[in-house]
């Protein structure tokens, strides 16, 4: 039979926790897509990677807010398109990305070429076309940053102004890879805070 290990708030903190809690908050203001890659160590690298290969996923990317507040960023790319998605801006005007960032939701679809609320920017300067998309939102302490999404795609060419598929249809993702996303964006969070929260009070792990 296991044993519940409780801890509670050492008292001797109590007067510090106002000040921590500004402080965090201020840090967390200074974050922009340009310089939250240097948040990310080798551990949050490897779990993105590895839910975006367990899910199947032909690309994953982070999307920060901007300064300005009106696009979502690519600031965290993994695919063989990574380097040319880095930086890309989503109006938060257009995009699911953008709508499960306002709303708050995540979202999990395959034929999501077909969804009306689908921005086509970034298959354009792809070329390519987007199968399957799961996005999830993404939290900073206690606030939507930006989101996590991952996509399974198809590779076209352009006929008489059309897109013509050149590879077979993907397999799609399931509500069990939404939930293997939502967790990892859970687990960033932590990592995140963490980072941060070391930071705050000057203490660096080993």
């Amino acid at each position: 039979m296991s044993t519940r290990l409780n801890f509670l708030p050492d008292e001797r903190f109590a007067p510090l926790r106002t000040s921590l809690k500004e402080r965090l908050q201020k840090m967390a203001e200074l974050i922009t897509p340009e310089n939250f890659p240097s948040l990310l160590d080798f551990h949050a690298g490897s779990l993105l990677r590895d839910v975006f290969a367990a899910v199947r996923a032909d690309e994953g990317s982070v999307w920060i807010l901007d300064q300005s507040k009106e696009h979502l960023v690519v600031s965290y790319a993994s695919g063989p398109h990574a380097a040319d998605i880095m930086g890309f801006k989503q109006p938060l005007s257009a995009g699911i990305v953008s709508t499960s960032f306002i709303s708050e939701q995540g979202f999990a679809e395959n034929e999501v070429y077909r969804n009306e609320l689908h921005s086509g920017l970034l298959d354009e300067k792809l070329h390519v076309m987007t199968y399957g998309m799961i996005v999830v939102p993404f939290y900073i302490l206690n606030a939507c940053q930006g989101v996590i999404s991952c996509v399974q795609l198809i590779n076209v060419r352009h006929e008489g102004g059309r897109s013509v598929p050149v590879a077979d249809t993907p397999s799609g993702f399931s509500m069990g890879s939404l939930d293997a996303v939502k967790r990892a964006a859970l687990i960033l969070t932590d990592l995140v805070n963490y980072r941060l929260l070391r930071t705050a009070i000057g203490w660096e792990a080993n």
